[in-house]
């Protein structure tokens, strides 16, 4: 995995011993001598992982990743601090300062490759979100109403239930989230109905790695937990066995000997990197379902509905499964709108939109086809059916009259419809639409507020052979 990291440390030897060792693993690599250079590289260049030594004069590394984690544009960088060995006041500081690890020296070269492997993962996947979230703003597909923020589920599984009780209840303390405890086959037979955790605890206890390896992937490959924070814990500091956890999908890993705040600020760092990616899933979820409805009935758009019909054209064709399409125009609609105005006749267009969704089936696609004009499709069904609810769906409209604004009179608005079924053998649905639009067009002529039925014309030529 390529990537671009900046290296800041005020010793020269430092900067060039780690520069080789990261290029000789092909990351693209900036360097900078201290924290004021690092700040302006960084807002400059936009690297994807900066690697910053905790102790260099003036600006010192902690306040350097302050410094980052205030600055918009740097944020969301990954930082990892380097300090002296052991020092354990050190890794809390970074940690405060919102480091996402801190490694000590010595540091071992595949425990750092495979931090920055993974800490590279993560943003790789939040960066391609940004971008879809990005766009979708910029289309204005964005939900004005964000959901409130929720309190975080975290789950500590061991393989002894004692132990993960008492280490979610010293957990629960510390963390503003609902901890509970569970053994992992209980994490694994739960399936899909159970919570989803935002983050997973588990702690190893000196298991071999085998069940861990196997752990990692079954909760990487299920719905529930193949987005929630896996943080493992070590029974003792081995740097080969946190390379492999984190080459294994883990997020983080930490001792069983880290103080209580270590632990307790790595889990809150890892809960809000999962928010923060939880916000661009469901910016970029909304701006989805935005571009497939119609702002003003919600309904599907135009876009939609063709695609969707292409998907029913083709289903029908496989299963021998005839459907039927529709298209609706309110009559005299432009009438409206010059004499009450658009406010009116967006009031109409809503309720029109309203009352046909309420006589559909669930399985059946209605959407604004375009203006006043509304198209809705019926999988699996008969002639005599569709016409019986496009009866219904013009009732639904005629039967009662229309508010259209405080003092504005009350409305009385009427649909023609236009009929088509699908063949048994493809067909496109261009051809289905042109057939439905000139039954539209005859209801049109035959006086409105009616319904009629076209043929396809292969159906029309057998027919006439008979």
């Amino acid at each position: 995995m390529s990537g671009r990291i900046l290296i800041v440390d005020d010793v020269a030897t430092n900067r060039i011993v780690l520069k080789a060792k990261l290029a000789g693993a092909f990351y693209d690599v900036l360097l900078a001598e201290d924290g004021a250079r690092a700040l302006a590289l960084a807002r400059r260049e936009a690297p994807d992982l900066i690697l910053l030594d905790a102790t260099m004069p003036g600006s010192d590394g902690f306040a350097t990743c302050e410094r980052l984690r205030a600055d918009r544009a740097t944020r969301h960088i990954p930082v990892i601090l380097l300090t002296g060995r052991d020092d354990r006041g050190a890794r809390l500081r970074a940690l405060q300062a919102g480091a996402d690890d801190v490694l000590s020296r010595p540091v071992s070269d595949r425990l750092l490759l495979a931090r920055l492997r993974s800490l590279l993962r993560d943003k790789s996947a939040a960066d391609e979100l940004c971008a879809r979230a990005q766009t979708c703003r910029a289309l204005g597909l964005e939900d004005a109403s964000a959901a409130p923020p929720r309190i975080a589920n975290v789950l500590v599984v061991c393989n002894d239930p004692g132990c993960a009780r008492s280490r979610a209840n010293a957990l629960g303390l510390r963390l503003d989230a609902r901890v509970a405890a569970a053994e992992a086959r209980d994490v694994l037979a739960a399936g899909a109905g159970g919570t989803e955790p935002d983050l997973l605890l588990i702690c190893m206890d000196g298991a071999p790695l085998g069940p861990l390896r196997d752990l990692l992937s079954e909760l990487r490959a299920r719905g529930t937990t193949r987005d929630s924070a896996l943080v493992v814990m070590l029974a003792q500091d081995d740097p080969g066995a946190g390379a492999a956890a984190l080459d294994l999908g883990a997020n983080d890993f930490v001792l069983r000997s880290a103080a209580p705040e270590e632990l307790a600020l790595r889990l809150r760092n890892q809960l809000r990197r999962k928010h923060y990616v939880d916000r661009l899933r469901a910016s970029v979820r909304d701006g989805l379902r935005l571009a497939a409805t119609d702002p003003l009935t919600g309904l599907s758009t135009r876009r939609y509905a063709l695609s969707r019909l292409d998907r029913m054209t083709s289903q029908a064709a496989e299963y021998g499964r005839r459907f039927a399409v529709l298209l609706l125009d309110i009559d005299r609609f432009k009438r409206i709108n010059d004499r009450f105005g658009h406010a009116a006749g967006d009031a109409v267009l809503a309720e029109v939109a309203a009352r046909l969704r309420a006589t559909l089936r669930r399985d059946a696609l209605l959407a604004r086809y375009g203006g006043e004009e509304f198209l809705a499709a019926l999988p699996d069904t008969t002639l005599p059916a569709a016409r019986l609810a496009a009866e219904r769906m013009r009732r639904a409209i005629a039967r009662k009259p229309f508010q259209i604004g405080a003092g504005l009179p009350l409305l009385n608005v009427t649909l023609s419809v236009g009929v088509v079924l699908s063949e048994s053998d493809p067909c496109p649905v261009a051809a289905l639409i042109e057939v439905a639009d000139g039954a539209l067009y005859a209801s049109k002529a035959g006086g409105r507020n009616q319904v009629r039925c076209g043929t396809l014309p292969q159906r029309a030529a057998a027919e006439t052979a008979r």
